[in-house]
Parts: C-alpha cells; structure tokens; sequence
C-alpha cells in the first residue's frame, strides 16, 4: 500500500536521521554525468540494474521510479543545476516505515572525468531505519555498479 511521506527540501541531505554517502571517481565528463541523471531519466534502467522503471512526470519536474523487488516512488525533483547537482524527494512509496527520503547526486571535476557523490538521506521508523543501515554493503555495491555501467554508457 503506497503512503504519503513527509515533504523535505534539499537541506534533508544533510540533516537527516540516516544519511547513506557514496563516492566514486568515473572518466565522463560532469555534463554528461548530469545529463544522464537529470535529462535521460528513462535511461536509468538501462545504466542502474536495481532499477526497473524510470520515467518523468509533470514535464520533469517529478519522477516515478520502480526497482527489482517491487519497490515504487513518485518524487519531486528539488535541484536540477547543471552541472552539479540533482536532488530530489520521496512524496509517496510502498515501502513500509519511510517517513522521508530524498537522494541528492553531486558531480565535480576530478582530472578529466567527475568525482560523483550520491547520498541518500532518510527518516523513518526504528525497523526502517536500522533495515537501511543494514543494507549499506549492498546499497555500496549498487552504487558503484551503476556508475561503472553508467560511465561505460557515455563512453560510446
């Protein structure tokens, strides 16, 4: 059953009960990054193999976003600054005991490629909370399998 969740503005990345940080060092360049993340939202099941569908709502100012395991999101988008930054919130899930959620992307020049920082930042109740901190490990293996298939997809 899909449930409201608390609205949160971009300062929640950096506030929130549990914040998730993981960083790696890809060859494209920033704007491809951003391009890719912000402008291509339907490309993601294509680069990110957790997720399933992708795809933009209210002339891209939302997203809905389906993952293996049936997991559903319908999100606003809080920053779209080119080339640094995509963020957006969790307005309603299925997933049971989220209070909040918002997930923010940063991009910065690392030699000729980008340094990209995705941190996914939560509040929920007590079984939520301790399940995600859990899941790190597998969240860290996501991450950094994405980013890698992602920097192969824009170097073709």
């Amino acid at each position: 059953m899909a449930h409201r969740l608390r609205p949160v503005g971009r300062e929640f990345a950096s506030v929130a009960p549990v914040r998730l940080v993981f960083e790696r060092e890809i060859s494209a360049a920033p704007p491809a990054v951003f391009d890719a993340l912000a402008r291509d939202v339907t490309g993601w099941t294509d680069w990110f193999r957790a997720v399933t569908l992708a795809r933009p709502l209210d002339g891209g100012a939302g997203r809905e976003i389906r993952l293996l395991g049936g997991a559903r999101f319908r999100e606003t988008v809080l920053a779209a600054e080119e080339p640094e930054v995509y963020a957006y919130r969790v307005d309603v899930t299925n997933v049971p005991g989220a209070r909040a959620m918002a997930e923010e992307w940063r991009l910065r020049p690392a030699g000729a490629g980008t340094r990209v920082r995705w941190t996914m930042a939560v509040d929920g109740l007590t079984p939520f909370r301790l399940a995600l901190k859990a899941a790190r490990p597998g969240l860290a293996a996501g991450f950094r399998d994405a980013v890698t298939s992602l920097d192969r997809r824009l170097a073709h």
